[in-house]
């Protein structure tokens, strides 16, 4: 297993890599919201131009039947929401639909997490979308590496030849494409100065998944490194490029980390329901007196 991070352009150092070298591409790229890592002038036709540059790059080191995995959300102006993975797979499938080993998209994984900005004129935003594709036909599923539980494990077929037995399968049931992962915020165990950090547990599942031990995965928008440090934990050999030198070093740092066995991440296990006896999940007396004066106008509107 190793591990190699280059501090450049992803479109430079894309040209180091041998063809066909990478089992797995597991990554998310700028949306072009003004954030601190991005130019002002940065806007949607930028972020598509970006995929056009990258696309024959990212094609050329990712093996036959290997995987690609774009974490996506939106990008949010005043004009509009426009979804970002419309683009990224409108410039993938074209660019690849003439080549001898065409991109298939083979899910499209909603992410949801609870927590995030609140909007004032549209319903908040609380999931993002991850693209797989695989460069012609699939090589491996490992199906299951990423089981989750059951809700009902001990549910039992109630008619048929299979009456009385169990429905589950025992290792759990398969995640289906909507994951609710919590997202890094204040205080995940897992926060970085990073302004849009994914959890481990996303690319781990992707890994687990995707690949088997001793493949290579590669993050061309490594970031903080959470794709690498998933890489290493599950005995994966990892690329990872970031041109911004402050969060290159914080993933250098998380990599060392995770190596040596000292990583933090939250476990991917399912989120803990609210606990109602916790005095911040008790509704507010000012609450409850606002509430009732709302529905009170409510009800006494004529239509």
């Amino acid at each position: 297993m190793f591990v190699s991070l280059i501090n450049n352009d992803c479109n430079i150092a894309l040209q180091e890599i041998g063809d066909e070298s990478v089992d797995l591409i597991v990554t998310s790229p700028p949306y072009c919201m003004r954030k601190a890592y991005e130019s002002p002038e940065d806007d949607i036709n930028t972020f598509k131009k970006c995929h056009e540059e990258i696309f024959g790059s990212v094609y050329r080191v990712l093996k036959p039947g290997g995987s690609i995995c774009w974490q996506v959300g939106y990008h949010v102006s005043e004009a509009c929401v426009m979804p970002l993975d419309f683009i990224v797979y409108d410039v993938f499938t074209k660019l690849s639909k003439r080549r001898k080993l065409p991109l298939i998209l083979r899910n499209r994984i909603v992410w949801t997490f609870g927590h995030g900005l609140n909007s004032e004129h549209r319903f908040s935003g609380r999931h993002e979308t991850i693209l797989w594709f695989t460069k012609g036909p699939l090589n491996i599923f490992n199906l299951n590496e990423v089981r989750v539980p059951q809700k009902y494990p001990g549910k039992r077929a109630y008619k048929g030849v299979n009456k009385g037995k169990l429905t589950g399968n025992p290792l759990g049931k398969n995640p289906s494409d909507v994951w609710d992962i919590p997202n890094v915020k204040a205080n995940h165990v897992e926060k970085t100065e990073h302004p849009c950090q994914f959890p481990v547990a996303i690319p781990a599942r992707l890994v687990r998944a995707l690949t088997l031990r001793g493949a290579v995965v590669l993050d061309p928008f490594m970031g903080s490194g959470s794709t690498g440090v998933a890489a290493v934990l599950e005995d994966r050999s990892f690329i990872g490029i970031e041109k911004d030198t402050g969060y290159f070093k914080i993933a250098q740092k998380r990599l060392s980390d995770a190596e040596e066995g000292f990583a933090r991440i939250r476990p991917d296990v399912p989120v803990k329901p609210v606990d109602k006896n916790m005095s911040v999940a008790k509704l507010p007396k000012e609450f409850k007196r606002k509430r009732a004066a709302f529905n009170q106008s409510i009800n006494s509107r004529k239509y």
